[in-house]
Formats: C-alpha cells, sequence, structure tokens
C-alpha cells in the first residue's frame, strides 16, 4: 500500500496570517437544529460553515499573476495542473537559525548528503525545523529562507515548484520580494506553510500532490499538500 503523510496546515479561526493578510473567520451558517425545526436549542450543530480567508491562508500555493504586476492574467486557475503533480524532493536545512539564508551552494551540497539530484519538473520542498519550533510564537514570522541567488538556481533548473514551512519564501525585508520576482520571470512557483517535512528527510524520491482551488482569476490557493511513497 501507498504511504500518504500530510503536509498541510489546519485552517482554523486565529490562526496566523502573513502580516496584513486576511484573518480567517469561521462561523457556524447553517445547524442541524435549524434544518431540523429545533426551536432555541442549547447548542448549534454544524451542518454549514461560513468560511472568510484570504486565497494565501496556512498551507497554500502562489500563482504567477501574485510575483508582480506584469503577470497579470497568469492566475491560478490558468495555470497547468502538472505544476502540481510532480516528483519531490525534501532536502534538510534544520540546522537553519531564525532569518537566515539558504544560498545555492547549500542546495547543491543538501542534495549531494541526500544523494539525490534535482531534475525538471520536480517539488523541492526545504526542510528547517521552524513549524515544530515556532509555530504561533513570536520567532512563527521570522523563518529561514531562500536568498535571489538561489531562487533563480532552482528556477533555472526547470522545476515546478519548491517548497518551504515557513510564511514566506525569502526572509522578509531582505529577499522575499525579489525571490517572487524570480518565480514569475522564471515561470515556477512556490508553497509555503507546509509541515511534516521532517517525515520526508533521508526517503528520497516521492510523489508531490499539492493541488489548489480552481479559483477564477485567483492569485494563489490553499491547498491539501501530500507526499505519497509507493511500495
Amino acid at each position: 500500500m501507498s504511504e500518504i503523510i500530510d503536509l498541510s496546515q489546519e485552517i482554523y479561526e486565529g490562526m496566523p496570517v502573513y502580516k496584513d493578510l486576511p484573518q480567517v473567520k469561521m462561523t457556524v451558517h447553517n445547524s442541524h437544529e435549524e434544518w431540523n425545526g429545533i426551536q432555541n436549542p442549547p447548542v448549534k450543530t454544524p451542518a454549514v460553515h461560513k468560511l472568510e480567508l484570504g486565497e494565501h491562508t496556512g498551507t497554500h500555493v502562489d500563482a504567477i499573476n501574485h510575483m508582480a504586476i506584469e503577470h497579470t492574467g497568469k492566475s491560478i486557475d490558468t495555470m497547468p495542473l502538472s505544476m502540481f503533480f510532480t516528483s519531490g524532493i525534501c532536502l534538510d536545512f534544520s540546522h537553519k537559525g531564525l532569518q537566515e539564508l539558504i544560498g545555492p551552494h547549500e542546495i547543491e551540497e543538501a542534495c549531494h548528503t541526500a544523494k539525490v539530484n534535482i531534475q525538471e519538473g520536480d517539488t523541492v520542498l526545504l526542510y528547517t525545523d521552524h513549524y515544530r519550533k515556532h509555530f504561533n510564537t513570536a520567532n512563527w514570522p521570522k523563518g529561514p529562507g531562500i536568498t535571489v541567488s538561489c531562487a533563480r538556481f532552482l528556477g533555472e533548473r526547470k522545476i515546478a515548484a519548491f517548497g518551504v514551512e515557513t510564511m514566506s519564501p525569502g526572509v522578509p525585508g531582505v529577499s522575499n520580494k525579489e525571490v517572487h520576482y524570480v518565480c514569475g520571470a522564471l515561470n515556477f512557483t512556490h508553497y509555503e506553510n507546509l509541515i511534516n517535512l521532517h517525515a520526508l528527510i533521508g526517503r528520497g524520491r516521492f510523489r508531490f500532490i499539492g493541488l489548489p482551488l480552481k479559483i477564477r482569476g485567483g492569485t494563489g490557493s490553499p491547498v491539501r499538500a501530500v507526499a505519497v511513497f509507493e511500495d
């Protein structure tokens, strides 16, 4: 049987979101008591929730039109599904501290250590253990990130995407905006807020799946990201 590892955060009201992005709001829109005609029930059992959230909530993928103004029209619903259903590898950067940068030579060293190569069309996941160490703490927004040259290094290998545990692929105020620019220019993307990457280390290749919602004109989408190991 296949082993499926969940790489996705829960979505819930009050969860951390990036800077000024929309906060998650979740209310009971319809209850079973309402549907069953029960008047003034002491509790409401959810039958339908109403969700209010941004496209870039929790574990999500960015669309190309999110990267820069010149990519208007390259929305999430226009991106090929093959970008979200790929072969994957996970590299170990758990030694990285808060706001430390990952450079291209370090990607090469991590590949050598893991005995894997980056192939065209891959999704490359970067394990920093930031989620387990700092989620929902004051240090959560201060995670490691990649350099601009690292983003270019990855994009030039024609990967589909890379993924991080943090709320941004680069370090905000240092490399984050420019990393987005590189992704747009080289037409690849990234996932943010991944979890359980420790469970992938040392295991070689896997099937990565991170299908987005088909949001018309969307600049990104929450995903249920998983890694699948076949027997």
